[in-house]
Formats: C-alpha cells, structure tokens, sequence
C-alpha cells in the first residue's frame, strides 16, 4: 500500500496541474459567440507569466472577420520590451458550438468548442528556441463575455501534464484612433 500512495499522489497532482482554466469571476455577461463577439476591430491588454519568473504584458491589435465557415483572428502584438509579433487564426466551424482551427506556431490542429457560456479553445504550440527545436506547450484558453461588453480571456500552458505559465488577458472593441 505504501507504494500505491506516491503513485497516487504524483496522478492527482498531474490531474490537478492539467486541468482546464475554470471561467473567470467577471464573467456574467451572457454567452460568448467567438464570430459576433470577437468581430471588428479589438484592442487586447494582457499578461504571460511563467513558473520560471518570466512576466511580459503586452498589447495586441485584433481583426476578426467571419465569412459564415471561418472565422479569421489577425492578431498583431506588442511587447512591453518592444518585440513584436502577429499570428492570424483560422477556425472552421465543423458542427454547432464546435470548430477547428490552425495559427502559424500551432502543432496540429486547435479544437474550438462552446461550454455552456463560455468558448474553449485547446492547443499545442511549439515556441521558438535558440536551438531551433522549441518546446511543444499546451494551451488552454477560456473566452467570455463581462457585463460591460468586454471579452475576458485567461488560459493555462501546460508542458508535459504541468502547469508551467498563464496568460490573462481583457480585449474590448477599438476606439477611433486605436485600430
């Protein structure tokens, strides 16, 4: 039995560390709907924080456009150090609340799916590295709507079963002037 707990213990704290980013407190603002609510022109202000200490916040510029199959997320991102960077999402809707979708550093195929009044999505990623490889990481986001038109965004990067870093993030329509 003494060899059973360890094993055990180990399990539920892979489990623990693996699980999906629950739904932000905020979030009360009705159902997310990923083709109405990130369509236009948005202005993203987030955070990464990684276990190892690394913090970066930045800002990001979005366009979403919806063509009635696929949604399309051009994201163009400013680091508070000035690196810059852009990814453009393609999510196909393949049946009601459900979607697959592809990014430039996405390994894979990325699933979209609707969770009550929340939009997941759930990812692999490999980031870039000096020796070329980089490390494949999963990512786990949840997208929702707050009572003052906001669209709250937090997520969980996992490596190996463990959580390693988060992401949060607040995107609202832009402002003249902010596009």
């Amino acid at each position: 039995m003494k060899k059973q707990f360890p094993a055990l213990a180990a399990l539920a704290l892979v489990t623990a560390c693996a699980t999906r980013p629950p739904v932000p407190e905020a979030a009360n603002g009705g159902a997310f709907v990923i083709e109405r609510d990130l369509a236009g022109a948005h202005v993203a202000r987030g955070e990464f924080k990684a276990i190892t200490g690394v913090h970066r916040t930045f800002t990001a510029q979005l366009t979403g456009t919806w063509d009635g199959e696929v949604f399309t997320l051009v994201e163009d991102f400013v680091y508070d150090d000035g690196e810059t960077d852009k990814k453009t999402w393609k999510l196909e809707r393949v049946a009601p609340g459900e979607y697959t979708g592809t990014r430039e550093d996405v390994v894979g195929e990325a699933r979209g799916f609707q969770d009550g009044d929340v939009f997941r999505l759930e990812y692999d990623v490999r980031l870039p590295s000096e020796n070329g490889k980089g490390r494949k990481v999963r990512f786990r986001d949840v997208l929702a709507n707050d009572v003052d038109g906001k669209v709250l965004n937090t997520a969980t990067v996992g490596w190996f079963g463990f959580r390693v870093g988060s992401v949060s993030l607040v995107m609202e329509p832009a402002q003249d002037g902010e596009e």
